[in-house]
């Protein structure tokens, strides 16, 4: 495999499709069990990869150097290997970054709530952060050093005004699942979904019936792709490109 995309269960993935309409080059779908992963990392046989689920902050003890995005977010979803070094990225970053810009989310000041724990929670944290987030809570099924239970924030943070959900729920094929229920948070004025397939989340769903901004994750998803695609080919691309894969796939993926 030259180019392509590990992580444990990709079924559900259009990766390759966005790939291969950004760039001249075969992208394989590979996914790995746990006892799989170590030997790929190992062999090392390959160009450029994605990494999703559950392997983002597996692969770096693997890699010989991170970039400052990918070391302050503790996660890497891009690796490119120049001459049997591998270097790690994280491209889910300006990925949902520029998702929130494009449907005018703003952030600065308020409090947000993200839910999962995980690689990607980690990117949207970051991303966050940079958009001067007045308050981050991190949320997850079990509370950590960096999360705290749902039922605390049912608690506490019910006047959050923007939530993300960075956790698998509500991922096809559990489509009816949602993380939350949304008439909790009164004051919530936006809803931003990493998830993409469903193309619209029960969670989304329900942000758009209530009259809250809903956004699911398919921008993200090929505006990550574009930013990784720079990496791997170590090119600059056109932005423009990220709407018209997104108005691409949108369409195929809703009429299929």
């Amino acid at each position: 495999m030259d180019y392509g995309l590990i992580g444990e269960k990709l079924g559900h993935s259009y990766s390759k499709d966005i790939h291969e309409m950004l760039a001249d080059y075969t992208y394989d779908i590979c996914p790995l069990t746990r006892e799989e992963f170590k030997p790929f990392m190992e062999k090392r046989a390959f160009k450029a990869i994605n990494v999703t689920i559950p392997y983002k902050q597996e692969v770096i003890p693997y890699l010989d150097e991170m970039d400052e995005n990918a070391k302050a977010i503790g996660a890497v979803n891009t690796i490119v290997n120049r001459d049997g070094k591998l270097y790690g990225y994280n491209t889910d970053l300006p990925g949902f970054y520029y998702m929130l810009k494009k449907h005018n989310i703003d952030i600065a000041g308020k409090k947000c709530v993200v839910l999962g724990d995980g690689g990607a929670s980690k990117a949207v944290v970051a991303a966050l952060k940079k958009m001067e987030a007045k308050q981050i809570v991190i949320v997850d099924i079990i509370k950590t050093k960096s999360a705290i239970t749902y039922e605390e924030c049912f608690e506490k943070h019910t006047d959050a005004e923007f939530i993300a959900n960075t956790s698998p729920v509500g991922m096809f094929p559990k489509c009816d699942a949602s993380p939350v229920d949304l008439t909790k948070f009164p004051k919530c004025k936006a809803v931003a979904d990493v998830i993409y397939n469903p193309l619209e989340t029960k969670l989304v769903a329900q942000a758009k019936a209530l009259g809250m901004t809903g956004v699911n994750g398919l921008e993200m998803l090929v505006a990550q792709a574009l930013y990784a695609v720079e990496f791997f080919l170590d090119s600059t691309l056109d932005e423009q490109k990220i709407d018209e894969i997104f108005q691409i796939i949108y369409n195929e993926k809703k009429n299929a």
